[in-house]
């Protein structure tokens, strides 16, 4: 569950996204809703971001107990797309997939240019210094400076491919098409390294802390620790496969609540350390549109303050990090490529997706369908705007895990539970409270892009997917 997007997003939720021009499209929405006025960007948490992390958890903890228990009234392993297909029916089954599908995508994307910028980070570390131009994403929304803050590129597009990003995509795709298995073992190095780069960092780094760059520690107000807890969710996706082993449990009423709650009190402590680390390190404000804040800012330290010490710190961090970061893109590639493969099992798509590979016996179109939807615009996107639309795709996704609940526990009272959310109605409702807050931290614009991309699903969904579904062909 530990996720690598904390080496990524984290400079985002604390800086937050500056523009030149106040616009209603760039604003939160629920800052808009409020104050009436448009803003130049969206501000970020700063130090008040460990608040954020804090907000994220409550909300992942109740979100993950009503996932918990629509997964234990289904007998078999699966995603959201299972659980609401089995309870709830097609079109909200097709809805949560196809919500799914931007999820997986998307969030993927988002660890893809994080990854792009630590594998430059690590070629600069052996004095390697490729073209700015082809590392880069094409679209900047706040440029690109040096170290020194010399612009290389002024917000907007700019001619540029992010050529790591990908390339990682394909080379992952490629495995994944030749067949990989999923290891409890590799995942608990993975999950090791990612912890290691993490204790190293907050453990050598609060040694160079300067408490003054904590004052103010809340430099945007509650509207900061909003929308800095609607970017740094994105780190916690992945957290809901906790809540899935209901049925696995010897005592599900009791060890599911504290598997959920332990793992999410072990990473909430772990990101918390992260950031008031980082906000101690620099200025709040120098970690705009930075995908790879945490190695960057050794940089600038080991290169100010002449610390081999830091300087070799970096180097741990990096490997940590994109080791992980390659975990997180192998598992939600695998993932993307298994809704695909369900949908099409299902018929809502042409059965062609489902297509298995003659030799190595994997779903290859519905793989190389997943790499290239990916590679292509984690070359050309921004961290910033790819995290947003990961994080409103799983929110809206637990938003309706949350409501498939309540409708569950009024339509199907005995219907049989492995696990009962505690408390009645409140778990749910509290879910969907959390869930709905905080979206409405989210720039107008992502609102847009997500309602746009829902509005081509159902008529996907009312053109295709209807007519040749298995329930169609039963009838």
């Amino acid at each position: 569950m530990i996720g690598s997007g904390i080496f990524t997003v984290v400079g985002t939720a604390i800086a937050g996204e500056k523009f030149d021009t106040s616009s209603i499209l760039n604003t939160p929405l629920l800052d808009y809703l409020v104050n009436h006025h448009a803003l130049a960007g969206r501000p970020g948490a700063g130090p008040a971001l460990a608040f954020s992390i804090m907000l994220v958890a409550i909300v992942c903890a109740f979100t993950g107990l009503c996932y918990a228990e629509l997964a234990s009234m289904i007998p078999i392993a699966g995603s959201a797309y299972t659980y609401t297909y089995a309870t709830m029916g097609e079109l909200v089954a097709w809805i949560i997939g196809w919500d799914l599908i931007l999820e997986y995508a998307v969030s993927n994307m988002a660890v893809c240019v994080g990854f792009a910028a630590h594998i430059v980070d690590f070629m600069d570390w052996f004095g390697v210094h490729p073209t700015a131009r082809w590392i880069s994403p094409a679209f900047l929304p706040s440029g690109l400076s040096d170290l020194q803050g010399n612009t290389i590129y002024p917000p907007g597009w700019h001619l540029g491919f992010n050529f790591p990003a990908f390339l990682i995509v394909l080379i992952l795709t490629i495995v994944l098409v030749r067949g990989i298995r999923e290891s409890a073992g590799t995942n608990n190095i993975m999950v090791l390294l990612k912890i290691t780069a993490i204790l190293v960092f907050i453990v050598v780094g609060s040694r160079f802390v300067h408490p003054g760059h904590w004052h103010p520690f809340f430099p945007n107000g509650w509207s900061g620790v909003l929308t800095g807890g609607s970017i740094i969710f994105f780190t916690y996706i992945g957290f809901d496969s906790v809540s899935t082993a209901a049925e696995e449990c010897h005592r599900p009423q009791r060890d599911v609540p504290f598997g959920i709650l332990a793992t999410l009190v072990v990473c909430t402590l772990l990101y918390v350390g992260v950031a008031i680390v980082l906000t101690g390190l620099i200025p709040w404000q120098t970690l705009v549109d930075d995908a790879a804040p945490v190695v960057n800012t050794l940089k600038k330290l080991s290169h100010s303050t002449g610390s081999a010490t830091l300087n070799w710190v970096r180097l741990i961090v990096l490997c940590g990090a994109m080791m992980g970061m390659i975990s997180s893109i192998l598992v939600f590639q695998l993932g993307q490529a298994r809704v695909w493969f369900a949908m099409s099992r299902d018929r809502l798509f042409p059965r062609w997706f489902g297509k298995v590979h003659p030799r190595y016996r994997t779903p290859a179109v519905a793989t190389w369908v997943a790499g290239f939807l990916v590679a292509i615009p984690s070359g050309l996107l921004d961290i910033g705007t790819l995290a947003d639309l990961s994080n409103i795709g799983t929110l809206f996704a637990f938003v309706l895990v949350s409501i498939g609940v309540l409708i569950l526990r009024f339509r199907e009272p005995d219907r049989r539970r492995g696990f009962r959310a505690p408390g009645g109605i409140s778990v749910p409702i509290l879910s969907l409270f959390f869930c709905t807050l905080l979206m409405s931290g989210l720039p107008v614009i992502t609102w847009l892009r997500f309602f746009a991309w829902l509005i081509i699903g159902l008529v996907i969904y009312f053109l295709y997917s209807r007519k040749h579904s298995e329930f169609s062909s039963l009838s």
